[in-house]
């Protein structure tokens, strides 16, 4: 057993540094990802923050959040691109014809999408001290702002997966991003739900997102957090169970 474990550690190192040089060799493809969220949050603060009303007084606090969702969900949709090509050029077929663990393919480009998805959150978030953002948070919030942003990333890069293993085009496997990267907009990341039409606000108060951003926005803020990041964690936990699940089947189907 535990040579088994060291070949499939031995195996996913050599994956994940594959799917690490691509992104260092081509880092447009994380300033992509950054340039948009970060020109959000621009537009936002600086044009529009003045008649938004949002109860705080500094609004790339209540913003940044959502950014953040913004830039992962943006980001992702490489992981599909990436996948969707090795599946094109017959990489995988090529792997599975060498004795190694053929779940540390796919494990190789989740693990560079967390990677990835984290310099991207990086510069965001100094871009936003930049803008005037500060928190109270403690170390504890922020390793707890931290896991929320990892599981986030994890869930929709499983997501990305099945994306990039069932399309039939290039566009195919970028185009299932377009909604998740919506679902902030009807959420609390911009405005409080309270401002909306009632159906829009009752939509908006029960995805994903909205539990998300708002369990962020108060650890950052050194506020209580209530049942938020419980339900949080429940959205991004049960999501990312059901994508894998339905990858590695689509996974064994398709190679």
């Amino acid at each position: 057993m535990e040579t088994i474990k060291n070949y499939f550690f031995m195996d996913l190192s050599v994956m994940l540094g594959r799917s690490m040089r691509h992104i260092f060799r081509s880092m447009d493809t994380i300033i992509t990802v950054t340039i948009t969220p970060i020109a959000m949050m621009l537009l936002f603060v600086y044009v529009f923050g003045g008649a938004i009303q949002t109860g705080t007084a500094n609004y790339v606090n209540y913003l940044l959040p959502g950014i953040l969702l913004i830039a992962i969900a943006s980001g992702i949709a490489y992981t599909a691109y990436r996948l969707f090509m090795d599946m094109q050029r017959g990489i995988l077929e090529r792997f599975h014809s060498m004795p190694i663990a053929r779940s540390t393919v796919l494990w190789g480009h989740v693990l560079t999408s967390l990677v990835s998805n984290a310099i991207s959150v990086v510069i965001i978030i100094l871009v936003a001290l930049i803008m005037g953002f500060r928190s109270s948070a403690g170390v504890l919030s922020c390793l707890a702002v931290a896991g929320i942003l990892t599981l986030f990333t994890l869930a929709l890069t499983w997501i990305a997966v099945i994306a990039g293993l069932s399309a039939k085009s290039v566009d195919g496997a970028g185009a299932f991003s377009y909604p998740i990267i919506f679902l902030p907009f009807i959420s609390s990341a911009f405005v409080p739900t309270g401002t909306m039409p009632s159906a829009v606000r009752a939509f908006a108060e029960n995805q994903p997102v909205t539990s998300i951003v708002n369990a962020m926005r108060a650890l950052l803020s050194d506020q209580p957090v209530g049942n938020d990041i419980w339900i949080a964690a429940v959205w991004c936990i049960g999501i990312m169970l059901v994508a894998y699940f339905f990858a590695m089947r689509v996974y064994k189907k398709r190679v």
